[in-house]
């Protein structure tokens, strides 16, 4: 009885022994899981939803001052142009703030001097922390469109961001500013003009739950359907072709996914033929004789049935995109009756079958694509 005892006890050792070796061997890879799990749960914790910045929330005109070297910066107009130390005040309550820029000219036509008395500018904040609990809390960068060849164009192409917004969140949201240029050495006059603040790409795509895709050379196809169409409906609505997906000319393509296709997203709405500007000129290959001349720039699509949700978009967003400006007290008369008219014949297209026909199925009969970089064939 006793050896059987022993015996048993021998066996249980054993089984115990073997259990706590595996139980030894197995607790780094179920430590390691956990610690994965752990710090997965962490990080979702951390993540919280997109917050926008105070500036684009409101819609009241901004008044703020630009003051430095403003001779030397307007004058830096090269391919390599600097950045020059500006300081950016504006009346906060009873106090003035005052933050630290550089500032650098941007863009291409309207850089070039003998188009454009003032250059568009990018303007880059320094020193986050005082920005704090200021109207441009969370900016980095902004682009800073000034006046061409006059304050009311500005308005104009102001309010063409704002029929964008109307059609889909995808879309750039833009702040109306009234900004005096005050040159510190006084080698230029201190000008108060209309410009317009815009809402940098990386927080469209991060208020889209995006990121910003920069690669060019992608077909129109090849790009969100939905957003395209309704994108290449509106450049339709207000009479602008200077613009390209494969070229990235006035796009900017967003995603959320690398593997599925990207949304467009559009800007720089000045040769539009709503806007008017002076200087707006279809590009030559086009054959168009002026930029209120509409021409369907989008992919063929056979079936113009196609078009009926987008269409259908547009007739219940009608009242609020006419609403944009006959509400805008900043517009004159005459303005506000020429873009009624340019609007009526719009929708007089849109809900006339032959005329759908007729004005979007001009990319099916075009024997050679034309693409648009920078107003040139491509």
């Amino acid at each position: 009885m006793s050896i059987l005892v022993i015996q048993l006890y021998t066996v249980l050792f054993r089984v115990s022994f073997l259990f706590l070796v595996c139980a030894c061997l197995l607790s780094p890879a179920v430590s390691s899981a956990q610690k994965k799990s752990a710090k997965k749960a962490s990080s979702e914790k951390k993540k919280t939803p997109f917050s926008p910045s105070p500036l684009f929330k409101d819609d009241d005109i901004l008044h703020f001052k630009l003051a430095g070297k403003l001779n030397s910066l307007f004058n830096d107009r090269s391919d390599n142009s600097g950045s020059h130390p500006i300081s950016l005040k504006y009346k906060e309550k009873d106090s003035t703030v005052t933050l630290d820029l550089m500032v650098k000219t941007r863009g291409n036509f309207r850089r070039d001097k003998n188009m454009c008395k003032m250059p568009p500018l990018m303007l880059q904040f320094l020193k986050a922390n005082k920005l704090k609990n200021t109207v441009f809390a969370k900016q980095k960068k902004l682009k800073l469109v000034v006046p061409c060849q006059g304050d009311d164009y500005v308005i104009k192409e102001w309010l063409v961001y704002k029929l964008y917004n109307l059609v889909t969140e995808k879309s750039f949201r833009a702040r109306l500013a009234q900004v005096e240029f005050e040159d510190s050495l006084m080698k230029r006059k201190t000008e108060t003009h209309y410009c317009i603040l815009l809402e940098d790409d990386k927080e469209v795509a991060e208020r889209n739950n995006a990121f910003v895709y920069d690669r060019p050379k992608i077909a129109m196809t090849n790009t969100d359907k939905n957003e395209f169409m309704k994108m290449a409906v509106f450049q339709f609505m207000i009479g602008n072709t200077d613009w390209s997906v494969p070229y990235l000319q006035n796009i900017k393509l967003i995603s959320r996914d690398s593997t599925k296709p990207s949304y467009t997203v559009p800007y720089d709405f000045d040769h539009a033929g709503i806007v008017s500007a002076p200087y707006a000129l279809p590009a030559e290959e086009l054959e168009m004789s002026s930029v209120q001349e509409r021409r369907y720039r989008g992919y063929c699509e056979a079936d113009k049935n196609n078009f009926a949700e987008v269409f259908a978009l547009y007739n219940r967003l009608k009242n609020d995109i006419y609403n944009v400006y006959t509400n805008c007290s900043l517009l004159d008369a005459k303005y506000i009756k020429f873009v009624t008219k340019y609007l009526d014949d719009f929708y007089k297209i849109i809900n006339n079958p032959k005329s759908v026909e007729q004005e979007f199925g001009h990319p099916c009969r075009q024997e050679v694509r034309i693409e648009i970089q920078g107003l040139k064939k491509r």
